[in-house]
């Protein structure tokens, strides 16, 4: 196993903040991630970035080391997407987000080669970190925002269990009814839409035969948003878990937008919410 190259690290609030960089297994390119390992870690929370982000976007941006520590919360913020793959239109399709990976596998050539966020994330990532870094035992929670918060939504449905908790920020919550999702779907998982409904997380929350999370899933979202309508729907999720019993806290805010000052202004609520959910 190819060994995890330690970029940087930083003292932060009593704990370390690192960035790393290692060959992927699952990718097929090598890939980067950010870890902020608090004084004395009691759970782990990954978070997912959005279009045109990386590991260093929340991690530099969002001011979440200092109540992180506080709480004992190690945070994992791995990169967006596979980077320089080489494909045609690879570079033209982060305006749409289509090369920006939806945290899916792809399952439509030239995509599917590398784009294996999903695999990436639950079946060598996590392990990886889990193990090297001490934290296999730790209870696990998932967040994220924006494309990310979608990631977030989505694959704390696909893998019941594996998360204790789980919040977003603006999330893109119907992508199958949405113009970032439905071109991002189509080219990674082809025409036929009913592959889609297993990545839509408002679809996901209608089949759940009981309330997958009891405790409750937070979700942010700034009403000066200017994607809000046409492409989050968040009323499409917020539907989905009221018709499952779902308990959902949807907090609207007057004049906070879709950028990072907003992510910044109630990061601290949700982290104190992951601690609740995983540490009692």
């Amino acid at each position: 196993m190819a060994m995890m190259e330690l970029l940087s690290q930083h003292a932060a609030f009593g704990g370390s903040q690192r960035f790393y960089r290692h060959d992927s297994r699952e990718i097929g390119l090598p890939m980067r991630f950010a870890l902020f390992l608090p004084p004395r870690p009691r759970a782990l929370l990954v978070y997912l970035a959005g279009l045109t982000c990386s590991e260093e976007t929340f991690t530099m941006k969002a001011g979440a080391q200092q109540m992180a520590a506080e709480l004992g919360l190690a945070l994992l913020m791995p990169d967006t997407s596979p980077r320089g793959a080489n494909i045609p239109g690879e570079a033209e399709s982060w305006d749409f987000g289509l090369a920006a990976s939806f945290y899916l596998d792809a399952t439509e050539p030239p995509w599917n080669r590398h784009w294996r966020m999903e695999s990436y994330l639950l079946e060598e990532l996590l392990p990886r970190v889990g193990a090297e870094f001490g934290l296999a035992a730790l209870p696990l929670g998932l967040f994220g925002h924006s494309m990310g918060g979608h990631g977030a939504l989505t694959l704390a449905l696909r893998h019941p269990g594996r998360f204790g908790s789980v919040s977003a920020f603006a999330p893109v919550c119907a992508p199958t009814q949405c113009p970032w999702g439905r071109k991002a779907f189509a080219g990674y998982l082809g025409a036929d839409e009913r592959a889609w409904a297993a990545h839509d997380a408002s679809l996901l929350m209608r089949v759940q035969p009981r309330p997958p999370y009891p405790g409750g899933i937070l979700i942010d979202q700034g009403l000066a948003d200017k994607f809000l309508a046409e492409q989050l729907r968040p009323e499409l999720f917020e539907a989905a878990c009221a018709a499952v019993g779902q308990p959902l806290t949807l907090r609207r805010h007057e004049g906070y937008d879709h950028g990072y000052y907003f992510v910044a202004s109630f990061v601290d609520d949700h982290l104190q919410h992951h601690a609740h959910q995983l540490l009692g």
